[in-house]
């Protein structure tokens, strides 16, 4: 691996519009940089499972002042499974964002809800689509060939099944930020309610690579820290072969990422009202601003996407339609996707 320096100076200037100008010129310029390289040989994102999240958090700071029809969206949750080389030549496997949703659902949040329905309509209300084993297979993968298991942050995530003692994965590693990894380990009520109990517990020690800030894992793949939604937040760059794929839960949807484009009235006109170039993902507020800023990182270093205004930011839980819920439009839905052999 090697650092990514060109992004920190950006985040020390003195103000935080500042920071977000400096952002913008070093995230253009890492983006030059990125496209030059080759697109990954591999790369699969994979539905896992749909479930409720609140409209409340999904559009911070929108839902409160022009109002939505229901009370909640669907976000469709994914697995992405990357083969990679690095940088001594070695061929490796990455999995983003491999959710244990069993185990997950003891997170306080989603328990709570559970409880609030009827047990018999759990499957049409977070249907599964497979599990992160069925993914693997369907993309060529072992267990035992994964080299490294990470995640835009750890709410809800119980990883015990990856790297407890009867670990699915015998060799994989834990990228983490340090900053992540230090949070989770003395949580606030504010944070824990997000945060699945126990889930980081009796994980071996040395399967966990703390990292200290922005990573490139090869050519044409990094991982960005974008502070704010947790304050060890970081956010998947894959070179793919029609531009750079940026991933992360920062925002839900295409939408939040260039709301000035949303079918959404509500959306469209809180952008216009209010100036805001994005839209938080907001179930916690760690840090507001710097999310902001991060957003805006994630959405110059991604550019735009393909066939689209919209910019080629791919959410890890990415919000969907759902019949139950008419009238409330997804303006771009970008779905599972892959490459290679």
């Amino acid at each position: 691996m090697k650092p990514i320096h060109t992004l920190t100076p950006a985040w020390q200037r003195a103000t935080p519009m500042d920071q977000l100008r400096a952002l913008r010129r070093a995230a253009l310029a890492l983006r030059e940089e990125l496209l030059d390289e080759p697109a990954l040989p591999f790369y699969r994102s994979l539905d896992l499972i749909r479930l409720p999240y609140p409209t409340y958090y999904a559009y911070s700071g929108v839902f409160a002042q022009q109002g939505f029809k229901f009370p909640f969206v669907q976000l469709q949750n994914r697995v992405f499974v990357l083969r990679y080389v690095d940088f001594e030549g070695r061929a490796r496997v990455l999995l983003f964002s491999p959710s244990d949703h069993q185990a997950n659902r003891a997170t306080p949040f989603f328990a709570e809800l559970a409880r609030s329905l009827p047990e018999a309509l759990h499957p049409w209300v977070a249907p599964v689509t497979r599990s992160v084993e069925e993914a693997l297979t369907l993309a060529g993968v072992r267990p035992e060939e994964v080299d490294y298991l990470s995640f835009d942050h750890l709410h809800t995530q119980d990883l015990r099944r990856w790297l407890g003692p009867q670990a699915l994965f015998p060799k994989a590693k834990l990228l983490v930020q340090r900053a992540e990894w230090l949070s989770v380990q003395g949580l606030l009520p504010l944070q824990a309610q997000w945060y699945c109990p126990q889930g980081c517990e009796g994980l071996n020690a040395a399967r966990i690579e703390l990292l200290d800030g922005s990573v490139r894992l090869g050519p044409g793949l990094a991982l960005i820290h974008t502070p704010g939604h947790t304050a060890g937040n970081h956010s998947l760059v894959v070179r793919a072969p029609d531009g750079l794929r940026v991933t992360s839960e920062n925002g839900v949807s295409a939408d939040c990422y260039a709301p000035e484009h949303s079918r959404s009235n509500a959306l469209r006109r809180f952008a216009q009202r209010t100036g805001q170039e994005v839209i938080l993902n907001g179930n916690t507020l760690e840090g507001s601003t710097a999310q902001y800023q991060s957003m805006v990182l994630e959405k110059t270093l991604a550019g735009p996407a393909p066939d689209t205004e919209f910019p080629y930011c791919v959410p890890s839980s990415e919000r969907c339609a759902f019949w139950a819920f008419p009238g409330e439009p997804v303006s771009h839905f970008f779905g599972e996707r892959g490459w290679g052999q």
